[in-house]
């Protein structure tokens, strides 16, 4: 990989916003910066939009809605299909403008453009899968027609961990359904969605259909949108706190809403478990995406006679890993994705020791450019530790021992969030009862990755509303209408 090379991708990424099919400057001429966290370099400079901007988004995204709503669902599918194929035509590309910008390795990235795109496979499928009903009311007086229709324009807001599945995970179900949308990236992250919205021209997206404003200032964009009476959908991905925030701004306009939000996910390993895939499952619940994923297994509750040999092992597993510039041979841990996110991991590992954990390996910051800290083990981790109570966000393994299978689901569910959980064992019924015990929206049983587009994704508690993929996803951007008709005989 040579720097022209980067170079070349990074010109090729649009610097303007996208709003009624034409790429513009921001009113003002206001810019943000983004940066490569590896290096700390600026790595393009791109519009910042203001609130001027963001009406004009969502005067495209009404004023196209209607006819959108009507284009054949074959028609929306094909789109979906084409941008599909160029997706996967395209995969390196956006595999290494995403390692560029988030900093994650470039295998993982390759495996999230995989991801991402099966969202537009599926979707293109589902687009013309929807169905009302049919059928006489109890009484016999007459005959019910159950109809779905698009809700209408949709407000979509992105975080920066997984930039390019994020954005297709919201976009397809959304244009399948037959609704426009305006798209707020994350300001950390937004190349890739301007690249992909690129692509998505290409494929034939009419004007108005999708609208794309990076900002600043996410008030300067939300506000003027959310306020708007034309809006009907808002999906946001991201912090509980600021979810709990969008939710008491959508409140007046009563809009569906689908929260994704924060994770604390368990990992339990039972005495019975298999411990060669227990590791496994362990290391890619934990620190794929650099452990900075609302899936990422917070919480390692294992069984006290596995204890000891599951942290001696996953330690070993640690010690080995490149750590480096995604784009680098060998490299298993990139950089976390800002200053903020090295330190509040350091803040979480001293805490823990401090209240007695051990540290097996790792626990510190990297000096030198970029935002690096060490994949970490800790053992032994006392209740009451921040980092069981906090989602980490970053290459840190937290083991708990347990002594009984009460004591694991007590601790598994002692959180607030309920996204997923994840377990090992192999008795069948133990297995069957966690299904039924483990407060969550998700569960990988003697699995370690659960993200699937032709699944419903998303969580319990405060983890969340709605769910994203599966049949389930288009139906967030789809809403009922029941007809009553007369009595044909």
């Amino acid at each position: 990989m040579t720097e022209n090379h980067e170079q070349e991708l990074l010109a090729a990424v649009p610097q303007e916003l996208f709003i009624d099919g034409r790429w513009r400057a921001a009113e003002g001429g206001e810019t943000l910066e983004v940066r490569d966290p590896a290096t700390g370099e600026v790595i393009r400079t791109i519009a910042s939009a203001s609130s001027a901007d963001a009406q004009a988004a969502m005067d495209a995204a009404a004023e196209a809605f209607p006819a959108w709503a009507r284009t054949p669902a074959r028609e929306r599918g094909e789109l979906l299909r084409r941008a599909f194929d160029l997706l996967t035509e395209r995969a390196e590309e956006f595999a290494l403008l995403m390692t560029l910008e988030m900093g994650k390795p470039l295998a993982e990235s390759r495996g999230e453009v995989t991801y991402g795109a099966e969202f537009l496979r599926w979707f293109s499928e589902e687009a013309v899968r929807v169905q009302g009903r049919y059928g006489a009311v109890p009484e016999g007086t007459g005959r019910a027609i159950v109809t779905q229709h698009p809700v209408g324009p949709c407000f979509l807001i992105t975080p920066w961990n997984f930039p390019l599945a994020m954005a297709t995970r919201k976009i397809a179900p959304a244009l399948a359904a037959g609704c426009t949308v305006i798209i707020k990236p994350a300001q950390l992250t937004p190349l890739t969605t301007l690249a992909f919205v690129k692509l998505l021209e290409e494929a034939g997206l009419p004007a108005g259909v999708v609208n794309v404003v990076t900002s600043r200032s996410s008030r300067a964009v939300s506000e003027p949108i959310l306020a708007d009476p034309r809006l009907r959908k808002l999906s946001f991905t991201g912090s509980t706190e600021v979810g709990q925030k969008l939710l008491s701004q959508a409140a007046p306009g009563v809009l569906r809403t689908s929260m994704e939000l924060g994770g604390n996910a368990p990992f339990v390993i039972f005495e019975d478990a298999d411990l060669d895939a227990a590791v496994e499952g362990a290391m890619l619940a934990k620190f794929r995406n650099i452990g900075q994923a609302c899936t990422a297994a917070n919480r390692f509750i294992v069984h006290r006679s596995l204890a000891d040999e599951f942290a001696r092992r996953v330690t070993e597993r640690v010690e080995d890993f490149g750590m480096g510039r995604g784009t680098e041979e060998g490299v298993t841990i990139g950089p976390l994705i800002d200053e903020d996110a090295v330190q509040k991991a350091g803040t979480l590992v001293s805490d823990a020791v401090d209240r007695g954990a051990t540290l097996t390996t790792g626990g510190k910051r990297v000096e030198g450019e970029g935002t690096f800290f060490e994949a970490t083990v800790l053992t032994d981790v006392p209740e009451g530790s921040e980092l069981l109570r906090e989602e980490i966000f970053g290459p840190v393994l937290a083991i708990v021992p347990f002594d009984t299978e009460e004591e694991a689901v007590r601790l598994a569910n002692g959180t607030e969030f309920g996204l997923v959980s994840y377990v090992y064992t192999q008795d069948l019924a133990r297995g069957q009862r966690m299904i039924e015990l483990l407060e969550a929206g998700m569960l990988g049983l003697n699995m370690g990755v659960v993200s699937n587009a032709a699944a419903p994704f998303g969580g319990w508690k405060m983890s969340g509303l709605g769910r994203e993929g599966g049949a389930e996803g288009i139906h967030e951007y789809l809403q009922s209408k029941y007809t009553l008709t007369p009595n044909p005989f």
